[in-house]
C-alpha cells in the first residue's frame, strides 16, 4: 500500500503462491484495484424529492385558488339573486335582504 493511500482502506488480497513466487525471483507484483469516482449523491437522489415537493406546491396552490373562484361565484351568485329578487317572506316575516339607500 502506497502512503498517498488513505488510511482505512484494506489493501487488495495477494495469493500465497504469488507473493512467495515473488519473493523468490525478485518480480514486481502488479495488483489492479477497480475504483470508481463516485463522489457524492447522485442527481436523481435530489431531483425526486424536488419534484415531488414541487407537484405538491402547485396542487396545493391549484386547489386553493379553486376554492377562491368557487366562493367569488358563489358571491356573485347571491348577490344577483338577491338583487332580483327584494323582499323575501317565509310565513309572515319579511326580511329585506339589500335595502336601497332612497
Amino acid at each position: 500500500m502506497r502512503r498517498s493511500d488513505p488510511s482505512g482502506q484494506l489493501a487488495p488480497h495477494i495469493p500465497a503462491d504469488a507473493y512467495h513466487r515473488a519473493q523468490a525471483t525478485g518480480q514486481p507484483i502488479v495488483i489492479v484495484v477497480h475504483a470508481t469516482d463516485h463522489h457524492g449523491r447522485p442527481l436523481s437522489a435530489y431531483l425526486y424529492p424536488l419534484a415531488v415537493a414541487t407537484a405538491g406546491a402547485v396542487g396545493v396552490f391549484a386547489t386553493v385558488a379553486a376554492l377562491l373562484a368557487l366562493l367569488d361565484f358563489a358571491v356573485h351568485t347571491a348577490v344577483s339573486i338577491a338583487a332580483a329578487t327584494g323582499p323575501v317572506s317565509v310565513g309572515g316575516i319579511t326580511l329585506k335582504l339589500f335595502g336601497s339607500k332612497r
